[in-house]
């Protein structure tokens, strides 16, 4: 009678274990498109012009797209110094007419190589409408994005989602982090005087203390196909990509990605996503020694960074089952405002051109403050997008914006979910939002400056960590994957369960 109850019990075990292992694995497609500027084309990242003369390695568009059967995400990240709102407009609008991925559920995240395409600072036909003076300060004289390039970078996104969304494919998925304590610096410094400056340079008998966290966390998200092959995975990690070898190249994320191939194969597609990295590079100012630059400097970040990566890619549990959601919130942040004495000096100045280093720099300065009142004038207050993006037990906060790491901190401790990554300078460009600490009487700093890129009221950053933080718990985490369980114990190893044999 007991075996026969135990039988049935075991009958229906495994029916409804049966049931639930049914339900629909999650599909997950990744892919990558090359989006390398041409040489002669400009060198983005400075408030004037540079131009590409050297190619190093390929910049790219890379995507994953998670379909939990319900709702589909896609993550995408891009070798870029930074992706515009009109931009990232017309490439979701793309990506749901051909695949039907909701245009709010698509983040598109820069990694801000400063060796990547011309996506800006000025946008063709922004200043058309502006005097003839001003319009040559814009156009001439400033960073400015390439018509053709932005074509190029619109339809190479697209190409990449869509490819991903078409080969999409049941898959595990596992989730992870680790730690990188020794490639990120913050760059601000509290000096003796009483602020805090940005860059103080080595041997500063002023420097007092770092002004501001790291965040050493390597989060890391892997997909796996049928034969136990990696096909991809998402690495999120906040440091400035400015480790830049000499020509056209993804920067530190290119040795990232060579790591990461080197050990799981050559068509693991690797999405990278920056973390709040505003006031974070990979320049220790405290450093003693002279530092390495360049080539060297890239491939010790990008190679540890990914050497994390894989540590922690080799040691995931996984699931074929987990939730994908989005939610979204566009927060209306004013502009600050610029003191009409210091526009009419600015003015002066621009008037004529700087004959030495310091009449140079005054001038750049002088420029930046007048084409921000062209935009002011235009946008008074910005519109800006805060976004969250599940997959699982992760969770994506993004941010348009170069944003201080201490945000990214208070996001991650606040937000329910296991895993939290802060992804910034996604779904478009407002500058560099510090804390308001920073722009306080004991702030200051390059990031502080205000220019036509950078120059949201003080509290930008805390509206922004606050609803992201809000979106994050709109959402309900999953369980983070916990493996197969053993099966019931029958006895050990034949081998080894014996005394010592001594004779």
């Amino acid at each position: 009678m007991q075996r026969t109850l135990r039988f049935w019990l075991s009958l229906l075990v495994l029916w409804i274990g049966g049931g639930a292992a049914s339900a629909a694995p999650v599909k997950v497609g990744f892919a990558e498109v090359d989006v390398s500027p041409a040489l002669g084309m400009e060198r983005p990242g400075g408030y004037g012009k540079g131009f590409h003369t050297q190619f190093h390695d390929a910049c790219k568009v890379r995507a994953v797209v998670f379909d939990d059967g319900g709702k589909t995400v896609a993550l995408v990240g891009l070798d870029a110094l930074f992706i515009m709102r009109a931009q990232v407009d017309a490439v979701r609008r793309a990506i749901q007419e051909r695949t039907g991925i909701p245009a709010g559920s698509i983040l598109l995240g820069a990694s801000h190589s400063h060796s990547s395409g011309p996506t800006g600072m000025i946008l063709p036909g922004e200043f058309d409408d502006a005097e003839p003076w001003l319009k040559e300060l814009a156009y001439e004289e400033s960073s400015m994005a390439d018509a053709q390039y932005l074509d190029q970078f619109v339809d190479g996104i697209v190409g990449a989602v869509v490819k991903a969304w078409e080969t999409r494919a049941a898959q595990e998925v596992g989730f992870g982090r680790g730690l990188e304590e020794t490639v990120s610096f913050n760059r601000r410094w509290r000096m003796k005087n009483g602020l805090s400056f940005t860059h103080p340079h080595y041997g500063n008998p002023d420097m007092v203390e770092t002004a501001g966290p790291i965040d050493p966390e390597v989060g890391v998200i892997g997909a796996w196909n049928d034969d136990g092959k990696l096909t991809g995975c998402v690495v999120n990690f906040a440091c400035h990509a400015t480790a830049s070898p000499p020509g056209i190249s993804a920067n530190y994320i290119w040795y990232l990605e060579h790591v990461i191939r080197g050990t799981f194969g050559p068509d693991v597609v690797v999405v990278f996503l920056n973390g709040a990295s505003g006031d974070v590079t990979q320049v220790d100012n405290s450093d003693p020694n002279v530092r390495l630059t360049g080539e060297s400097d890239a491939m010790k970040v990008g190679g540890r960074i990914g050497a994390e990566a894989v540590k922690v890619l080799l040691d995931l549990r996984r699931t074929r089952e987990l939730t994908v959601d989005t939610r979204s919130e566009v927060l209306p942040i004013p502009r600050r405002r610029i003191d009409p004495d210091r526009l009419s000096r600015c003015r002066a100045i621009v008037q004529t051109k700087p004959k030495d280093a310091k009449a140079l720099n005054d001038w750049i300065w002088a420029k930046e403050i007048v084409l921000l009142d062209h935009y002011t004038k235009r946008e008074p207050v910005r519109e800006v997008e805060i976004q969250a993006v599940q997959v699982g037990p992760a969770v994506f906060l993004t941010t348009p914006a170069e944003y201080f790491c201490q945000f990214g901190l208070d996001q991650k401790k606040a937000s329910p979910f296991p895993f939290t990554f802060p992804v910034s300078l996604a779904n478009g460009c407002v500058g560099y939002v510090p804390t308001e600490e920073a722009l306080g009487p004991h702030g200051g700093g390059y990031e502080t400056r205000l220019t036509s890129y950078s120059n949201l009221i003080p509290t930008a950053g805390t509206l922004m960590r606050d609803t992201g933080i809000k979106l994050s718990q709109s959402l309900q985490p999953d369980a983070v994957p916990s493996g197969k369980a053993l099966p019931r114990f029958t006895g050990g190893w034949q081998y080894g369960n014996v005394p010592p044999e001594l004779k």
